[in-house]
């Protein structure tokens, strides 16, 4: 992620190295935000006390999204939105919470979870440092499903001391609204037609579209997928669920600009909050 041209202890001025394809920093052209992963401590108390809004992304960096999309898929959607962010707003980006409750997924190799009470606990310690840093609010930016209630409670939890936010982009009422105007798959919800879409929009060269396979059953239970035995009702071969050969760059340019359209209104939202 880009940061801002800071001045250091000496005056001098440092620039980081451009991310996700931006153009290099210059005089005219500076972030807007910064990423604590960076900046030396003296630069992120100076961007706590500029009142920039804490963000903290969540997305999975080990969870199984089929045979064509990589483990790290809502890892690097959770950056890449964030990243996006930086560019246009006063924010302080956290590093990613890449490990979560994700439970359903654990019987593809290469799928971890957390026990959600771990998880919460994980994410009621860094939140908590988050706020003794000094901020004064802070937004969740979540790209997983599962994750959504031990992410909420905290985010309740916090809320007795700052203003907060949680972002479910997946969730989001652009975003919901953009997804049923473009997918024709007929049911869907993991490594599907859309968030393939977003995966062709954000990084084309790890999606292996030759290797993608519909899979949309009348009926999915709730709980684990499963990939060796046909007659459960979470049978899932490949772990998706959906059509992701209907995916398209174009979709997911167009899913991508609603999900940063709600996370505007929500940063917009959080702003306005004393």
């Amino acid at each position: 992620m880009n940061s801002p041209i800071l001045p250091d202890a000496a005056g001098s001025r440092r620039a980081e190295t451009p991310s996700l394809g931006a153009q290099p920093e210059s005089e005219n052209h500076r972030s807007a935000g910064a990423s604590v992963a960076d900046l030396c401590w003296p630069e992120i108390e100076q961007c706590i006390q500029r009142g920039a809004v804490a963000v903290l992304p969540a997305g999975a960096a080990a969870k199984e999204h089929g045979r064509h999309l990589p483990m790290a898929t809502d890892y690097r959607q959770a950056e890449w939105l964030a990243a996006r962010l930086i560019e246009t707003h006063q924010v302080l980006i956290w590093p990613t919470i890449s490990y979560g409750y994700y439970p359903a997924f654990t019987d593809f190799p290469g799928s971890c979870s957390l026990s959600e009470a771990t998880f919460s606990k994980l994410l009621t310690d860094v939140i908590d440092d988050i706020i003794a840093a000094g901020t004064g609010k802070l937004l969740i930016l979540n790209t997983g499903i599962s994750t959504i209630p031990a992410l909420e409670r905290c985010a309740v939890a916090a809320g007795t001391k700052v203003p907060v936010r949680v972002a479910n982009v997946y969730r989001g009422a652009r975003y919901l609204e953009v997804e049923q105007a473009v997918s024709e798959q007929q049911r869907g919800g993991h490594a599907d037609e859309a968030e393939t879409s977003i995966m062709l929009a954000i990084s084309p060269d790890d999606v292996a579209l030759d290797k993608a396979r519909r899979w949309t059953p009348a009926t999915m239970g709730a709980g684990k997928l499963v990939r060796g035995a046909p007659a459960h009702p979470n049978y899932a071969p490949d772990g998706v669920f959906g059509d992701p050969t209907l995916a398209t760059r174009e979709k997911g340019e167009q899913l991508l600009a609603a999900m940063l359209a709600d996370l505007h209104a929500l940063l917009a939202e959080l702003n306005q909050t004393t």
